[in-house]
């Protein structure tokens, strides 16, 4: 059997030649805050493929987190790291199936997302909750989850979450300053150094991603869904984490039975 350029290969001298020697790179991402570069490259039998190299100190202990968190969490929605290759100076790269769609952090695509009929909205919104459960499941906690992970396909009208590279075991303790992540998006433990980050502080990232999915406006003063939903949603984001839903479970069914 011939060996896959990608999947069957260890060490590589560097990332971006060896790729352009086994394939096309058709996308390249160079301009991170992760210290990432990234490259989207289609094989001779026409595959795409997403690799991701660490290109500094910080970017290669992000990886390393991303690498230790998708071997504990599976679920569809969330795009894989299938295998890693030591491409230079010690440093890593992840090999990740390439998924179409636009990034909803782009102010055009989340103003397409939010146009879409409320049915398309619950369903990727569920996609990323019932992704979640697996995150609970698993003993995994959120730590910079945002729009900027949501990876949207307006054609097969499916989400899928990428670059969970920040998500780790639970609870924590915060140990600087604050965790990364967007503003919009984080809880107020996350800001604090000492705070104790678990389920309930992915309970308060999910809701406010029901708030700002389900918004249909620049703001957040045209909410799409029920007073019921939104009820759930302000539980959800509590200032006081012992407000909040006791984890995504509780959260996810609750809004179920109201959705």
């Amino acid at each position: 059997m011939t060996a896959h350029p990608l999947l069957d290969v260890d060490d590589i001298p560097g990332t971006e030649p060896y790729l352009r020697t086994v394939g096309e790179v058709f996308r390249i991402f160079r301009e991170q805050d992760s210290g990432c570069f990234a490259y989207g490259v289609r094989l001779p039998d026409g595959a795409r493929w997403f690799v991701k190299e660490a290109t500094t100190d910080r970017a290669q202990r992000s990886l390393d987190r991303a690498w230790a968190f998708h071997r504990a969490v599976r679920h569809p929605a969330i795009v894989p790291q299938l295998h890693r290759i030591t491409a230079g100076d010690g440093r890593t790269a992840v090999v990740m199936p390439w998924h179409d769609g636009e990034i909803l952090y782009d102010p055009t695509a989340r103003a397409r997302f939010r146009a879409l009929p409320l049915a398309r909205v619950h369903h990727a919104l569920d996609r990323v909750l019932d992704a979640h459960l697996a995150v609970e499941a698993a003993g995994q906690v959120a730590v910079d989850l945002y729009d900027g992970a949501f990876l949207y396909d307006f054609d097969a009208h499916a989400l899928h979450l990428t670059d969970l590279d920040e998500y780790r075991r639970g609870p924590f303790v915060v140990t600087e300053d604050r965790l990364p992540g967007s503003s919009r998006f984080m809880s107020p433990e996350e800001w604090r150094r000492g705070a104790t980050i678990d389920t309930r502080t992915t309970v308060h990232v999910l809701g406010r991603t029901a708030r700002l999915l389900l918004d249909a406006g620049p703001g957040e003063d045209a909410f799409r869904g029920t007073a019921a939903q939104l009820a759930v949603v302000e539980r959800a984001t509590r200032p006081d984490p012992r407000e909040r839903f006791g984890g995504v479970r509780e959260l996810v069914e609750t809004w179920r039975a109201v959705a």
